[in-house]
């Protein structure tokens, strides 16, 4: 397993790889447009499948950039929004690329957030039993989260994630340019994946971000370096390392499916992270002090720290027990003793988390 990372000329290249797979990470600005110099030698079919925001800001310039290095791309659209993620989308997407001929000998390239990453990953992963792909992230959750480590796969009514495969991306360009349309509240929903990365694995960097001593371009860097050094350590989740990046998540989620996606990941992760760590004052001896801490953060970047909408707390709970976290009917809860460390529990009861919900109302 390695992680190495280099500069080249405006960009820095952080490479993943465990022997069974090999991904780099490139991060810079102005990559759109020098996306198909990246992808020349990849083949000369593609399918680009953008969210309808991603394809009207950045189809076109991708677009070129691919003609002029001799790749032929069929646009695919999907709606934007985390309803995008469905089967029936899956479907589509794949007849789509029957229908333009597309085969074993093309790829996929994703462009737009988490949503778009998913689905075009698992995409890519059965089409025609498994092609190539590459992410392209337009947000900072997709930068340093969701385009990182290979996860793939869409909802059910049943809950998030339920279908899905581990395919690895060849490639992830992560240009900073596309963060500069980026509203303000979509920033923050990256910014909770970063607090999130501090309270696992880097204390040093919830410092900085109180402080506000950071510059985006080396934050960025620093959590995909951050989320590809646990990726390598166990690309597909079996030691359990890879669970740690599951911190805040199980709440999270519950929160997501049971507010119908009408709260956005990262605010459910915040809320979700505040929970995790109440338990961990409890479970794992976390100071009040810390967790206090991390409210004050979250205040700070004006993510929620307490559940404003109303949604039933039975349907929170019901679809926290249909998570993917579930492992022989037992919760694997991650908790932290102080921050900068993590450890997976499978201790945490159902009773401590309803507890816990009920006090983020």
């Amino acid at each position: 397993m390695a992680v190495k990372s280099r500069n080249s000329g405006d960009s820095e290249r952080i490479e993943i790889s465990d022997g069974d797979f090999r991904s780099e990470v490139v991060v810079g600005r102005g990559l759109l447009e020098r996306a198909g110099e990246f992808l020349a030698a990849k083949g000369r079919r593609c399918a680009l499948i953008a969210d309808e925001n991603s394809a009207r800001l950045f189809g076109e310039t991708l677009n070129a950039s691919l003609c002029a290095a001799g790749i032929a791309p069929v646009l695919i659209t999907i709606p934007n929004g985390e309803r995008a993620k469905s089967l029936t989308q899956v479907e589509r997407v794949c007849s789509e690329m029957i229908a333009a001929g597309l085969d074993r000998g093309s790829f996929v390239v994703g462009v737009g957030g988490g949503v778009v990453g998913d689905l075009a990953g698992f995409v890519a992963a059965i089409f025609q039993r498994g092609i190539p792909h590459t992410q392209v992230p337009t947000t900072l959750l997709a930068m340093v989260d969701s385009a990182i480590g290979g996860k793939t796969g869409v909802n059910l009514d049943a809950g998030k994630n339920l279908v899905g495969a581990v395919h690895q991306p060849f490639l992830i360009l992560a240009d900073l340019v596309a963060l500069d349309s980026l509203p303000p509240h979509q920033l923050r929903q990256g910014i909770a994946e970063i607090i999130k990365h501090g309270v696992i694995r880097d204390a040093a960097m919830l410092a900085q971000l109180r402080a506000g001593d950071f510059e985006m371009g080396a934050l960025i860097r620093r959590n995909i370096a951050i989320k590809a050094a646990i990726v390598a350590q166990d690309a597909r989740e079996i030691s359990g390392q890879r669970a740690l990046l599951n911190f805040g998540h199980t709440i999270g989620h519950g929160l997501e499916r049971a507010s119908d996606f009408r709260l956005p990941h990262g605010d459910c992760i915040a809320l979700g992270m505040i929970a995790a760590c109440r338990i961990s004052e409890k479970r794992a001896g976390l100071s009040s002090a810390e967790t206090a801490s991390l409210v004050e953060l979250l205040t700070k970047f004006e993510l929620p720290t307490a559940l404003e909408r109303e949604i039933p707390q039975a349907k929170i709970i019901e679809a926290i027990a249909r998570d993917k976290k579930f492992a022989s009917g037992q919760i694997r809860f991650v908790l932290t003793p102080r921050f900068g460390e993590a450890f997976v529990s499978s201790e945490v009861t159902m009773a401590e988390i309803a507890a816990e919900i009920a006090r983020l109302a």
